[in-house]
């Protein structure tokens, strides 16, 4: 108990498995930057390699041996592992290492429960960690352990308990889903007034911390909260633009980020506010230019737009952040154009931060939404709908 005590509450030992896949992060910045954002201090870092996931502890006996001295060395009182653990795998580890472990999945659905804001987010994150919750139940905790009876005799008290455990997630599931259907209606409604009034609708999408927000703040000169971080919006928020060249508004949405490895659970339950990306006419695929892993980030937003049926909505690269970049990395042009999947796709380059480069943003979305719909009177940039309020 002495040991339990001196641990550091809030120390996580990161722990990435490479299995020979393309994208892996062999220095788990990535982890490491959720473990921040989820309050976590990351205080050693362990990789390791292997050919196939072990059946019961993920990383074997000998690594799981090396990863407990490890998290005693640091005290740390938590053990994250950069790839999705199993049921059984997630609990062999706890029992092995006696200390916490949890997998990228838990930690995302966590930041995302900490950063829900709207009514429509914060059932989207309830639904999502149920589903996670329902599939953790296969005799997870003590109580929920088979205690068996007389002999001829199976099951007992803990099976009686893990079924009542099961049919409480499942109750829960289903009043979550119908709340969220409700709201879906409501979010439904305010999309097909848009479509009556023939408005051309953009959807910012990209990967997290691309800078979506601060481009946002831009250019509608809204307040949508914009940090340094990963996941720092959740909710849509969606706002009238001015366009001066079109002398027209159109309609633009800030939506969450991506992420590698973005759970399955995450993409269903979010299904309607990514829906704004499903109706837009246009999407701002915005890219982080100074990341030097951009072209792996690029790849997982196109794989989530394919999964919610996106891919085929147009698409203008929006290659931010061009401040960061080092005077010999600057494009010889701000505006050109970049395969994507077999398929010439117009690219900007600028900076939401200094302003360099949203001129030519400005232009060429009036030019693209000058022959949809009416012209409008100029008026100030005003709110459509702001679900995080």
């Amino acid at each position: 108990m002495s040991e339990l005590n001196s641990r550091q509450e809030g120390a996580a030992v990161l722990v990435g498995v490479d299995f020979g896949l393309p994208h892996f992060d062999s220095e788990l910045e990535e982890l490491g930057l959720l473990a921040q954002t989820a309050g976590l201090s990351p205080v050693a870092r362990l990789v390791c390699k292997r050919k196939a996931p072990d059946a019961a502890l993920f990383v074997g006996s000998g690594k799981a041996e090396e990863i407990k001295e490890l998290a005693a060395m640091h005290q740390a009182s938590e053990v994250i592992f950069d790839q999705s653990l199993s049921p059984a795998q997630q609990r062999n580890l706890e029992r092995q290492l006696d200390v916490a472990v949890y997998d990228r999945t838990f930690l995302i659905l966590e930041i995302f429960a900490q950063r829900a804001r709207s009514h429509e987010g914060k059932l989207q994150v309830e639904l999502a960690r149920l589903q996670y919750l329902s599939t953790r139940l296969v005799r997870r905790w003590s109580h929920l352990e088979r205690q068996t009876g007389g002999a001829g005799v199976r099951g007992g008290p803990g099976e009686k308990q893990i079924e009542l455990d099961r049919r409480m997630i499942s109750e829960s599931i289903k009043r979550t889903r119908e709340r969220l259907a409700k709201v879906q209606k409501q979010r439904g409604t305010q999309r097909r007034q848009r479509e009556r009034r023939e408005t051309f609708n953009i959807s910012l999408v990209g990967y997290t911390n691309a800078g979506k927000s601060s481009l946002f703040n831009a250019l509608v000169k809204a307040r949508a909260y914009a940090a340094d971080q990963l996941f720092a919006t959740l909710d849509t928020t969606t706002r009238n633009l001015y366009l001066g060249d079109a002398r027209r508004q159109v309609s633009i949405s800030d939506t969450v980020g991506f992420i590698r490895d973005l759970p399955h659970g995450l993409v269903d339950a979010f299904k309607a506010t990514l829906q704004e990306a499903v109706d837009a006419d246009l999407l701002l695929h915005v890219v982080d230019a100074s990341n030097p892993h951009y072209p792996e980030q690029m790849a997982e937003v196109q794989s989530v737009l394919r999964d919610i049926g996106a891919d085929t909505v147009p698409q203008l690269l929006v290659f931010n952040k061009l401040d960061a970049l080092e005077t010999a990395q600057h494009p010889l042009h701000l505006q050109d154009d970049m395969e994507i999947d077999g398929v010439r796709v117009p690219r900007i380059f600028l900076s939401a931060r200094s302003g360099e480069g949203l001129p030519l943003l400005r232009a060429e979305l009036a030019r693209r939404s000058g022959s949809l719909g009416d012209t409008m009177t100029p008026e100030a940039d005003t709110e459509l709908h702001d679900t995080a309020n």
